[in-house]
């Protein structure tokens, strides 16, 4: 997201103009379609273009060439990361961790809601075909601390020290498997 950029509506791809709907509930939608099992890819990929674009028909290859082009440059986020540098300022390389789940839009789609109109006065039913994908990530990633949403993260994220009390490191525990994420192979 660049501020002094519109948000995106249309593109243009090979010499063609499309208008997108990037509005947060139809990506929304676009990962729901992304998380069936039982479509193949270019299954998937069809749907996401007709919620995306329109009901238009694409042949194989052109529905694959333009579902990765728009997943890749208007809806996949990449998370940051911070690069570690010596004194020299020189990157320490770093061993390769998996990333941790922390968020999952249907399983915390309340507490989301919840924050956004704590903390923005933002009522997400209402902007639904409004709000753009790029809008509702940035103020997603700038809930303030207080908000359910990150206080849940922050459960989900600790990891105890050597200076926690026994009983606070119990408490933390069973809220950690209170506001656990389920296991996506468990879900059907």
């Amino acid at each position: 997201m660049r501020l002094n950029d519109p948000l995106v509506t249309s593109f243009s791809y090979k010499n063609k103009e499309y208008d997108i709907d990037l509005s947060f509930d139809t990506v929304l939608d676009v990962y729901d379609v992304l998380d069936m099992p039982h479509l193949r890819d270019y299954e998937k990929a069809r749907i996401c273009l007709s919620l995306l674009l329109d009901d238009q028909e694409y042949d194989y290859s052109e529905t694959i060439n333009l579902w990765n082009y728009i997943y890749l440059n208007f809806i996949h986020v990449e998370s940051k990361e911070i690069v570690k540098k010596d004194l020299l300022g020189n990157p320490v390389p770093t061993p390769k961790e998996e990333k941790e789940r922390v968020i999952d839009f249907d399983q915390d789609a309340n507490y989301i809601y919840a924050s956004f109109m704590q903390a923005y006065g933002i009522n997400l039913i209402e902007q639904q075909g409004k709000m753009h994908w790029k809008e509702f990530l940035a103020l997603l990633d700038g809930l303030p601390s207080n908000t359910r949403m990150k206080e849940i993260i922050k459960i989900r994220t600790w990891k105890p020290s050597k200076y926690d009390s026994n009983e606070y490191k119990a408490q933390m525990k069973e809220l950690q498997e209170l506001y656990a994420l389920e296991d996506e192979s468990e879900v059907t």
